[in-house]
């Protein structure tokens, strides 16, 4: 016990007389920092001088914690040349230019600078543990000639930027050491990449083993919202001139240690299914080849958007971005591109702006159990549920200026339920507007049961819904325009019915067979139309049939072959003769309304 006691009191004395610690946090020119001496940033917090790696012998100027993690080195000046003894010496001349020298007067490591001398230029340990060269009274950090937290080490500190300078090309990124011993610029490294929309990542080599996310206006979609919000300040700078990241404590007087989560576990989005990395490993959980979709894409602007939340949204090193977009525009965007696979703001303060496009894989997503971000990801409308579907609600001066104000010059036609008017809207996409009469036989309750019915069922030959509007007693439905308006139009006029020659003809008759197999058989659920006429019958300028009107369908459940209602509703003529008799039946005797039964053809 003595001689341990009387070996701790030896290091202890030797500690104090081999480190000496100077009463200022400044050296100036004439002045130098030997080995053994070191500068202390007030307060105790920083101290920068001399230290040995491990059991290494050879020296290094660094600058470590004193109240945190003691003795553990956060930045290092020669971490490439190290003095070989304790012979080192840290000077500054009056070009403010720092150096070690060894002791045969060699210069190891020395400051570079482009800007011209300041005036009684000073070495200073600052706050925060960033060491700088200055002119004495200049505290514009702007102006600093030289300071450490340009050149990081292997560790972010606070008030470090990290970035790129798209000016200069200069690059501030920390790296690991080579080992514990050896503080060279080691295989891993942490830093922005500048491709698509700049996010932070992690890399071995040319390796990207992590990528941060993209910033959303408050922190990195790589993790969920920080629990130390409110212990730390972010701050995220993109312009033409910069890209970078820096955080601040709040309070100066707290530190913490980061840790990264463990990865949840691997599954795929709705829509998607396991890509399977042979074709014999049905039973093996295997993810390297990631996920694929259940069904591919249409690309012909009739898929849909799947909406996800509390994601780490993909890697954007491959996306395109827009500050002055919209989501609505974001999501119009994307359709019209084949390419684009998902979108979502860019910036999620103040309810979300901007725009943020991905094309191609996604990568590197996680969910979150709170935070997080939403996504939209591109899907075949068919596996979306209904409750899935977000159908755009477009508001009624957008509509009214785009038919000029329901102008009888823009007037298409007059259906059962109300008057039809082409329209334009301000992007230059042309519309058709079903416009219900306030008095229709149609209610609110049909109106929505065409509206879900179209938009949840895409079909070449079924007509495109864009949206719907609501006002009051104001119910509007926005189709595709069909230049060749309807069937009827061509087929019972004398002189038009002569354009039909057979080929056109058999081609009509197999788009609308082709439209009623999908309803039959082929969509998530089976559709009776119940008002199939020519009338409903839309044409577009390559003569392709899309079935219209779908205020009268009803839906069958996915194993069901008939069904019954006491509501019977078409037109005379285009009904089965069963369903003819029920409406009769109806009509002759309304209080005992005859079930009527149609099969799934």
């Amino acid at each position: 016990m003595e001689e341990a006691f009387l070996m701790v009191l030896f290091m202890c004395l030797l500690l104090f007389f081999t480190t000496r610690t100077l009463a200022l946090n400044t050296i100036t020119p004439g002045q130098s920092i030997k080995d053994g001496e070191t500068l202390l940033l007030a307060g105790g917090n920083c101290e920068l001088g001399f230290f040995s790696p491990g059991n290494f012998k050879s020296r290094y100027m660094g600058i470590w914690y004193k109240k945190v993690s003691t003795g553990t080195v956060v930045w290092v000046a020669n971490r490439e040349t190290s003095v070989s003894d304790a012979s080192g010496v840290l000077s500054i001349n009056d070009n403010g230019i720092l150096s070690i020298m060894n002791g045969t007067k060699g210069i190891i490591w020395f400051s570079n600078t482009s800007r011209n001398a300041a005036e009684e230029p000073i070495a200073q340990l600052l706050d925060l543990g960033n060491f700088v060269v200055k002119g004495r009274n200049d505290n514009d950090p702007t102006k600093f000639l030289w300071q450490s937290f340009d050149y990081p080490c292997d560790t972010f500190l606070p008030g470090m930027k990290l970035g790129i300078n798209f000016v200069t090309g200069f690059d501030r990124h920390i790296s690991s050491w080579k080992s514990v011993e050896d503080p060279a610029t080691g295989l891993y490294s942490f830093r922005i990449e500048p491709q698509g929309l700049p996010q932070l990542v992690l890399k071995k080599g040319p390796e990207v083993l992590f990528n941060s996310g993209s910033w959303n206006g408050f922190y990195f979609m790589g993790r969920s919202l920080p629990k130390d919000y409110t212990v730390y300040s972010y701050e995220f700078v993109l312009n033409k001139d910069e890209v970078y990241y820096k955080f601040r404590p709040r309070n100066k007087s707290i530190f913490s240690s980061c840790s990264i989560d463990k990865s949840p576990s691997c599954k795929c989005l709705e829509g998607f299914m396991r890509r399977l990395a042979s074709p014999g490993d049905l039973g093996l959980v295997d993810w390297s080849k990631g996920c694929t979709r259940r069904t591919p894409l249409a690309c012909d602007g009739r898929d849909s958007f799947l909406k996800q939340t509390r994601l780490k949204i993909p890697d954007t090193s491959k996306s395109w971005s827009d500050i002055s977009i919209n989501l609505k525009g974001c999501e119009e965007l994307c359709l019209k591109n084949c390419s684009c696979t998902a979108y979502a703001n860019l910036d999620i303060r103040e309810g979300g702006r901007g725009c943020l496009l991905w094309f191609g894989d996604l990568i590197d997503i996680i969910e979150f159990s709170e935070g997080g971000q939403n996504l939209y990801i591109r899907l075949a409308t068919s596996d979306l549920s209904e409750e899935d579907l977000e159908l755009p609600v477009f508001d009624f001066a957008t509509i009214a200026t785009a038919t000029n104000n329901f102008s009888s010059d823009n007037k298409l036609g007059q259906g059962g339920f109300g008057p039809v008017y082409k329209g334009t809207l301000i992007e230059g996409q042309e519309i058709a507007v079903k416009r219900l009469l306030k008095n229709s036989g149609q209610g609110i309750e049909e109106f929505k049961n065409e509206v879900t019915l179209i938009a949840k069922l895409q079909h070449r030959n079924l007509v495109k819904l864009f949206g719907c509007c609501i006002r009051k007693a104001e119910r509007m439905l926005i189709y595709e325009y069909m230049p060749n308006k309807s069937l009827d139009y061509f087929i019972f006029d004398q002189t038009r019915r002569k354009l039909f020659d057979w080929r056109i003809r058999m081609h009509i008759v197999d788009g609308i067979a082709r439209g009623v197999l999908y309803l039959h058989h082929d969509s998530r659920l089976r559709i009776i139309h119940r008002d199939l006429k020519a009338s409903n019958i839309l044409l577009d300028n390559d003569m392709n049939p899309k079935i219209s009107d779908f205020g009268l369908a009803r839906k069958f459940g996915v194993d069901q072959i008939q069904a019954k209602t006491k509501r019977v509703v078409g037109t005379y003529g285009y009904m089965s003769p069963e369903y003819a008799v029920g409406k009769k039946s109806n009509n002759r005797n309304k209080a005992k309304a005859q079930p009527v039964f149609f099969l799934s053809l």
